[in-house]
């Protein structure tokens, strides 16, 4: 069993996938990625986090 957790605040989600706060904001502003409230607090599934980040485009490197 892993220790990586169900559900991730903001924080916890810029860290756990290396993006920056104003990208993983603007994803929710575009209803592009999904946050849930729990009392006071957002968080974002684990799950609808990786979904969304594999649903980025993919990069490849530039022509020499």
């Amino acid at each position: 069993m892993t220790n990586t957790p169900f559900a991730l605040t903001i924080p916890e989600a810029v860290e756990y996938t290396r993006i920056g706060r104003s990208s993983l904001y603007a994803a929710l502003r575009t209803k592009e990625l999904v946050a849930r409230k729990a009392g006071r607090r957002t968080v974002i599934l684990r799950q609808d986090l990786e979904t969304w980040l594999l649903s980025r485009p993919v990069a490849y490197p530039a022509a020499a």
